[in-house]
């Protein structure tokens, strides 16, 4: 059975491979983005965001004495590519896109809340420090991502019924 010290450094590994997966998301979704420079200007901030991220989460791995989860990476990095793929096949990409990331923003959220409590449980102070800063800056991103989805998806109405707009993305 796993003790705290192996469940913190476990799920510490999961969240390094949700902030690959994230930034694959994000790049797929941004690079498609042609109608919606708010939206697509905040998306590529954030992925900038989750590249620091990514590199924070894996300072703690490595003060912990371990390394990432190849697998977990590849594997999240996997269903990223799979799921922006996704977006190719659908008339309604954006408002698709929006929710998915919306939605997201919320598990890496719950990700960091329970990193935060496992830190603090096992006394790694430094570890609950960086990840409240990074669940700051999902939250940030998941309360512009509310703000947001009504306007895009009224612009993308209103372009979908315009002849010769191109609503999608």
């Amino acid at each position: 059975m796993a003790n705290a010290e192996d469940n913190l450094l476990d799920w510490l590994r999961d969240a390094h491979a949700m902030e690959q997966q994230a930034e694959t998301m994000l790049q797929k979704t941004a690079s498609r983005l042609e109608n919606y420079p708010t939206l697509k200007a905040r998306l590529e901030s954030h992925i900038d965001e989750t590249r620091e991220q990514a590199r924070l989460v894996k300072s703690c791995i490595d003060r912990r004495g371990a390394g990432t989860s190849a697998m977990k990476d590849a594997a999240a990095k996997v269903a990223a590519t799979a799921q922006g793929l996704s977006g190719l096949f659908v008339s309604d990409e954006v408002v698709k896109a929006s929710m998915a990331s919306y939605t997201f923003e919320h598990m890496e959220i719950a990700s960091y809340r329970s990193l935060i409590a496992a830190a603090e449980a096992v006394g790694d102070g430094e570890t609950a420090r960086i990840c409240g800063q990074i669940l700051q800056q999902e939250e940030s991103m998941a309360a512009f991502l509310a703000e947001q989805l009504p306007q895009v998806t009224r612009q993308f109405l209103q372009r979908s019924e315009t002849p010769g707009a191109t609503a999608k993305h």
